[in-house]
Protein backbone atom coordinates (compact mmCIF):
# COMPACT_ATOMS: atom_id res chain seq x y z
CA UNK A 1 0.00 0.00 0.00
CA UNK A 2 0.95 3.81 0.59
CA UNK A 3 3.98 5.01 1.68
CA UNK A 4 2.88 7.53 4.73
CA UNK A 5 4.65 9.87 6.75
CA UNK A 6 5.97 8.49 10.03
CA UNK A 7 2.72 6.88 12.00
CA UNK A 8 2.71 8.81 15.25
CA UNK A 9 1.70 12.69 16.57
CA UNK A 10 -0.15 15.12 13.90
CA UNK A 11 0.77 12.04 11.40
CA UNK A 12 -0.90 9.23 12.90
CA UNK A 13 -3.59 7.43 10.48
CA UNK A 14 -7.10 7.46 11.14
CA UNK A 15 -9.12 4.00 10.68
CA UNK A 16 -12.05 4.99 8.16
CA UNK A 17 -14.48 2.01 6.90
CA UNK A 18 -14.92 2.30 2.75
CA UNK A 19 -18.11 2.00 0.79
CA UNK A 20 -17.86 -1.91 0.54
CA UNK A 21 -16.98 -2.39 4.26
CA UNK A 22 -13.69 -2.85 4.37
CA UNK A 23 -11.23 -0.85 6.49
CA UNK A 24 -8.41 1.93 5.44
CA UNK A 25 -6.62 4.60 7.12
CA UNK A 26 -6.58 8.13 6.66
CA UNK A 27 -3.63 10.33 6.70
CA UNK A 28 -4.72 14.12 7.44
CA UNK A 29 -0.95 15.17 6.93
CA UNK A 30 -1.71 14.60 2.90
CA UNK A 31 -5.10 14.74 3.64
CA UNK A 32 -5.34 11.34 1.83
CA UNK A 33 -6.63 7.91 2.40
CA UNK A 34 -4.80 4.78 1.92
CA UNK A 35 -7.30 2.77 -0.48
CA UNK A 36 -10.42 4.34 -2.45
CA UNK A 37 -13.13 5.08 0.13
CA UNK A 38 -15.42 3.67 -2.45
CA UNK A 39 -13.94 0.28 -1.26
CA UNK A 40 -10.68 -0.61 -0.16
CA UNK A 41 -10.86 -4.65 -1.13
CA UNK A 42 -12.66 -4.14 -4.25
CA UNK A 43 -9.91 -1.46 -5.49
CA UNK A 44 -7.36 -3.85 -4.77
CA UNK A 45 -8.60 -6.43 -6.09
CA UNK A 46 -9.57 -4.54 -9.56
CA UNK A 47 -6.18 -2.72 -10.05
CA UNK A 48 -3.32 -5.17 -8.49
CA UNK A 49 -5.23 -8.76 -8.71
CA UNK A 50 -7.54 -8.49 -11.97
CA UNK A 51 -5.12 -6.32 -13.84
CA UNK A 52 -1.99 -7.22 -12.38
CA UNK A 53 -1.69 -10.64 -11.38
CA UNK A 54 -4.59 -12.64 -13.36
CA UNK A 55 -3.08 -11.14 -16.38
CA UNK A 56 0.66 -13.21 -16.46
CA UNK A 57 1.20 -15.79 -18.66
CA UNK A 58 1.24 -19.17 -16.56
CA UNK A 59 4.76 -20.02 -14.60
CA UNK A 60 6.24 -21.74 -11.75
CA UNK A 61 7.23 -19.03 -9.78
CA UNK A 62 6.96 -15.14 -9.61
CA UNK A 63 8.52 -12.01 -8.32
CA UNK A 64 6.41 -9.28 -7.94
CA UNK A 65 7.37 -6.09 -6.19
CA UNK A 66 5.57 -3.55 -4.43
CA UNK A 67 5.70 -0.15 -4.11
CA UNK A 68 4.14 0.28 -0.34
CA UNK A 69 3.48 -2.31 2.09
CA UNK A 70 1.06 0.20 4.15
CA UNK A 71 -1.94 -1.99 5.51
CA UNK A 72 -0.48 -5.27 3.86
CA UNK A 73 -4.11 -5.32 1.49
CA UNK A 74 -2.20 -6.08 -1.39
CA UNK A 75 -0.26 -9.25 -0.25
CA UNK A 76 -3.10 -10.67 1.35
CA UNK A 77 -5.15 -10.75 -2.15
CA UNK A 78 -1.92 -12.30 -3.86
CA UNK A 79 -1.49 -14.67 -1.48
CA UNK A 80 -4.93 -15.93 -1.69
CA UNK A 81 -5.09 -15.78 -5.43
CA UNK A 82 -1.60 -16.36 -6.30
CA UNK A 83 -1.70 -18.12 -9.89
CA UNK A 84 2.09 -19.67 -9.66
CA UNK A 85 3.32 -22.63 -7.51
CA UNK A 86 5.85 -20.09 -5.65
CA UNK A 87 5.61 -16.32 -5.15
CA UNK A 88 8.58 -14.28 -3.65
CA UNK A 89 6.72 -11.15 -2.62
CA UNK A 90 8.88 -8.33 -1.72
CA UNK A 91 7.51 -5.05 -0.63
CA UNK A 92 9.06 -1.41 0.31
CA UNK A 93 7.80 0.42 3.59
CA UNK A 94 9.78 3.57 5.27
CA UNK A 95 7.41 3.69 7.66
CA UNK A 96 5.55 0.49 9.17
CA UNK A 97 2.01 0.09 10.46
CA UNK A 98 2.03 -1.10 14.33
CA UNK A 99 -0.14 -3.45 15.55
CA UNK A 100 -2.68 -0.59 17.22
CA UNK A 101 -3.71 -0.11 13.47
CA UNK A 102 -3.11 -3.41 11.52
CA UNK A 103 -5.19 -5.76 13.91
CA UNK A 104 -8.25 -3.49 13.88
CA UNK A 105 -7.96 -4.07 9.72
CA UNK A 106 -10.96 -6.38 9.32
CA UNK A 107 -9.96 -7.98 5.18
CA UNK A 108 -9.57 -11.27 6.77
CA UNK A 109 -13.00 -11.24 7.95
CA UNK A 110 -14.50 -10.12 5.32
CA UNK A 111 -12.96 -12.12 2.96
CA UNK A 112 -14.42 -14.96 4.83
CA UNK A 113 -11.77 -17.17 6.07
CA UNK A 114 -11.05 -17.31 9.79
CA UNK A 115 -7.22 -18.62 9.08
CA UNK A 116 -6.72 -15.45 6.91
CA UNK A 117 -6.55 -13.95 10.12
CA UNK A 118 -3.20 -15.39 11.40
CA UNK A 119 -2.00 -15.30 8.40
CA UNK A 120 -2.77 -11.60 7.89
CA UNK A 121 -1.16 -11.28 11.48
CA UNK A 122 1.63 -13.36 10.00
CA UNK A 123 2.57 -10.92 7.28
CA UNK A 124 2.85 -7.57 9.42
CA UNK A 125 4.63 -9.44 12.45
CA UNK A 126 7.15 -11.29 10.30
CA UNK A 127 10.74 -9.77 10.55
CA UNK A 128 11.94 -7.22 8.11
CA UNK A 129 14.50 -7.52 5.83
CA UNK A 130 14.99 -10.67 5.39
CA UNK A 131 12.76 -13.77 3.63
CA UNK A 132 10.04 -14.71 5.63
CA UNK A 133 8.55 -18.32 4.28
CA UNK A 134 4.26 -16.98 4.99
CA UNK A 135 2.78 -20.37 3.87
CA UNK A 136 3.84 -23.16 1.13
CA UNK A 137 4.45 -21.44 -1.79
CA UNK A 138 4.88 -17.44 -0.39
CA UNK A 139 7.64 -16.13 0.31
CA UNK A 140 7.62 -12.58 1.89
CA UNK A 141 10.48 -10.05 1.64
CA UNK A 142 9.29 -6.74 3.44
CA UNK A 143 12.35 -3.78 3.14
CA UNK A 144 12.86 -1.26 5.72
CA UNK A 145 13.77 1.67 3.44
CA UNK A 146 12.39 5.09 1.32
CA UNK A 147 11.39 3.25 -2.11
CA UNK A 148 14.20 5.67 -4.17
CA UNK A 149 17.14 4.27 -2.43
CA UNK A 150 15.79 0.47 -3.10
CA UNK A 151 17.70 -1.95 -5.66
CA UNK A 152 17.56 -5.05 -6.91
CA UNK A 153 19.63 -7.75 -8.92
CA UNK A 154 15.88 -9.70 -9.41
CA UNK A 155 13.77 -9.01 -12.53
CA UNK A 156 10.65 -8.97 -10.96
CA UNK A 157 7.33 -10.14 -13.01
CA UNK A 158 5.00 -7.42 -11.46
CA UNK A 159 5.20 -4.78 -9.92
CA UNK A 160 2.50 -3.09 -7.90
CA UNK A 161 2.59 0.39 -7.78
CA UNK A 162 0.93 2.00 -4.55
CA UNK A 163 2.47 5.09 -3.46
CA UNK A 164 0.37 8.00 -2.50
CA UNK A 165 -0.53 9.88 -5.26
CA UNK A 166 1.68 12.30 -7.48
CA UNK A 167 -0.06 15.36 -6.53
CA UNK A 168 0.57 14.24 -2.73
CA UNK A 169 4.22 13.13 -3.17
CA UNK A 170 5.66 13.92 -6.16
CA UNK A 171 9.18 12.59 -5.24
CA UNK A 172 8.09 9.23 -5.61
CA UNK A 173 6.89 9.43 -8.94
CA UNK A 174 9.84 11.11 -10.77
CA UNK A 175 11.67 10.04 -14.11
CA UNK A 176 14.84 8.76 -12.08
CA UNK A 177 12.30 6.11 -9.67
CA UNK A 178 10.77 4.91 -12.63
CA UNK A 179 14.02 4.08 -14.74
CA UNK A 180 15.00 2.32 -11.34
CA UNK A 181 11.98 -0.04 -11.59
CA UNK A 182 12.35 -0.13 -15.23
CA UNK A 183 15.88 -1.59 -14.95
CA UNK A 184 14.68 -4.23 -12.14
CA UNK A 185 11.18 -5.45 -14.11
CA UNK A 186 11.65 -8.47 -16.87
CA UNK A 187 10.73 -7.88 -20.25
CA UNK A 188 7.34 -8.37 -20.54
CA UNK A 189 6.69 -7.83 -16.81
CA UNK A 190 3.78 -6.14 -15.93
CA UNK A 191 3.30 -2.64 -13.68
CA UNK A 192 -0.17 -1.35 -12.66
CA UNK A 193 -0.93 1.66 -11.10
CA UNK A 194 -4.42 3.53 -9.84
CA UNK A 195 -3.06 6.79 -11.28
CA UNK A 196 -4.06 7.52 -15.18
CA UNK A 197 -2.06 11.09 -15.15
CA UNK A 198 -0.33 11.86 -19.24
CA UNK A 199 2.39 13.12 -16.82
CA UNK A 200 3.07 9.55 -15.29
CA UNK A 201 1.93 7.63 -18.67
CA UNK A 202 4.73 9.82 -20.66
CA UNK A 203 7.15 9.23 -17.67
CA UNK A 204 6.84 5.66 -17.95
CA UNK A 205 7.03 5.11 -21.61
CA UNK A 206 10.56 7.16 -21.19
CA UNK A 207 11.56 4.54 -18.45
CA UNK A 208 10.91 1.90 -21.25
CA UNK A 209 7.21 0.61 -20.60
CA UNK A 210 4.64 -0.13 -22.83
CA UNK A 211 1.44 1.91 -21.34
CA UNK A 212 -2.20 1.38 -21.49
CA UNK A 213 -5.30 3.37 -20.10
CA UNK A 214 -7.88 0.42 -19.13
CA UNK A 215 -11.15 0.80 -16.70
CA UNK A 216 -10.47 1.81 -13.27
CA UNK A 217 -12.08 0.58 -10.10
CA UNK A 218 -15.40 1.98 -8.82
CA UNK A 219 -14.96 5.85 -8.61
CA UNK A 220 -12.09 5.86 -11.17
CA UNK A 221 -12.51 6.25 -14.38
CA UNK A 222 -9.12 4.97 -15.21
CA UNK A 223 -5.92 3.42 -14.04
CA UNK A 224 -2.72 2.58 -16.20
CA UNK A 225 -1.34 -1.01 -16.60
CA UNK A 226 2.33 -0.87 -18.34
CA UNK A 227 4.45 -3.64 -20.12
CA UNK A 228 8.37 -3.76 -19.66
CA UNK A 229 9.59 -3.52 -23.48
Amino acid sequence: MKEANSASGANKPELRISEDGSTTLYLASLDEHYHSYHGAIQESMHLFIKEGLAKLPPSESLNILEIGFGTGLNALLTLIHKPASTIHYHSLEKFPLGNEFTRQLNYPELLGDEGLRLLFNHLHDSEWNREVKINEGFYLSKHLCDFRDFSSELKFDLIYFDAFGPDKQPELWSAQLFANIASMTAKGGLLTSYSAKGTVRRTLEAAGFKVERIPGPPGKRQMIRATRQ
